[in-house]
């Protein structure tokens, strides 16, 4: 009886483990399709986000139907410091916010496109785009070669170097303003540069253009950059004789470099921090040259970029939203930037590869939070230049009067 039972215990044994064998396969396969659905709905999201044509960003913030049409584009604020009454930049984060904070302020009777367009100050038809390190410059590099084709003009970059200077002294300043004067016109030339003042040297202004992007994410996008595998490959071409580095600095994470208070992750204020360094200054491009732009996070530095952004630049374009700073390009800038748009997001997916570094991990906010203590004006200007291209943008949407 005994021996009876036994292969049929058995053999319900064997059932029941193939059961549940079964249904962990199966709740391995849902698990599997719901992360990847979830994957595959936030890629979608995002691609959304960068199609949405610009126009429907003023229906999102109101700026359909009557509600705009009833503003009136009056005379520009007349202050010496047209940003010190917007110092509430963390109300105005998006478009949105910055629609509603200008319209609950009285502010929007004053913007005026013609006012904010830079571009009609400049003398000679050259865009200078002295682009700022790890803000997707290389990508806007493509988008400016290959509209260099559909809008008749020339492409010039500066040759890529052992060790990039961007403060210049007075005398290398005059020679790099005197080598784009030289340039075809119409024509575009990009560098690694501080902001340089032409006429100082009695030349003519171009037209000046930049990117920005969020400073700690800009920080961390570095600190991996440099730690990228192809990156010394194409370093070691360019350069032979360059020695590599220590394998524990390449292997260091951004969080342990912070939490062990590295000085390559110290970001101490007002500290002056000459040579190739890490770029932490992204005001320093718009500053200039001068010493009082060296201290890091200081606010002299901060004033002197703000001014330089609203008084030189025909548009600063931020990272973080596309749509609009292409929308705002082409509006101020058409001679150069025409068909920006539909250049850019036909071929979304292989300028988006350009630089892309795909060795980078994720970074904790309880240690991006960390650093932005330390970044408190360089996060100001960021905020600022937003600011500024949402303004640009919003003056474009006004009826004329």
């Amino acid at each position: 009886m005994s021996g009876t039972c036994q292969p049929r215990m058995t053999l319900h044994h064997l059932h029941h483990q193939y059961a549940e064998l079964v249904a962990l396969i199966a709740i391995s396969c849902t698990l599997f399709l719901f992360l990847h659905t979830q994957s595959l709905t936030s890629r979608l999201r995002e691609m959304e986000d960068r199609l949405q044509p610009p126009s429907s960003l003023s229906a999102a913030s109101g700026l359909s139907g009557n509600s705009i049409s009833q503003v009136s584009a009056g005379a520009p604020n007349q202050s010496n410091h047209p940003h010190d009454h917007l110092h509430h930049h963390e109300l105005i984060g998006n478009l949105h916010h910055t629609y509603n904070y200008l319209k609950s302020t009285g502010q929007m009777h004053s913007l005026k496109a013609t006012e904010l367009n830079n571009t009609r100050r400049a003398e000679i038809p050259i865009i200078f785009f002295n682009r700022v390190p790890k803000v997707g410059s290389q990508t806007f590099m493509e988008l400016l070669r290959r509209l260099a084709v559909r809008n008749d003009y020339t492409f010039h970059r500066d040759v890529v170097q052992r060790l990039e200077v961007i403060r210049l002294s007075p005398e290398r300043q005059q020679e790099l303003a005197e080598m784009v004067m030289d340039l075809p016109v119409p024509s575009v030339y990009v560098k690694h540069v501080c902001y340089t003042n032409f006429t100082r040297f009695g030349l003519p202004m171009p037209i000046y253009v930049n990117m920005v992007r969020d400073p700690v994410e800009r920080i961390i996008s570095w600190y991996y950059y440099v730690r990228a595998p192809w990156y010394y490959v194409e370093r070691k071409q360019a350069f032979p004789d360059l020695p590599l580095p220590d394998p524990r600095w390449l292997k260091k994470d951004f969080e342990t470099c912070v939490l062990q208070g590295d000085p390559e992750c110290t970001y101490s204020q007002n500290a002056v921090h000459e040579g190739i360094g890490d770029h932490r200054r992204q005001t320093l491009f718009f500053c200039g040259h001068g010493e009082e732009c060296l201290p890091f996070n200081g606010v002299g530095a901060l004033e002197r970029a703000k001014y330089a952004v609203e008084s030189q630049y025909a548009v600063v374009g931020v990272l973080e939203d596309l749509n609009t700073t292409l929308t705002v390009l082409e509006k101020y800038v058409p001679r150069f930037f025409s068909g920006a748009s539909s250049v850019y997001f036909n071929e979304v997916n292989m300028l988006q590869k350009i630089n892309k570094n795909s060795f980078k991990p994720p970074v904790s906010e309880e240690i991006k939070d960390l650093v932005r203590r330390n970044f408190t004006k360089e996060i100001e200007f960021y905020q600022f230049c937003k600011q500024r291209l949402y303004k640009q943008y919003l003056a474009t949407q006004l009826p004329l009067k």
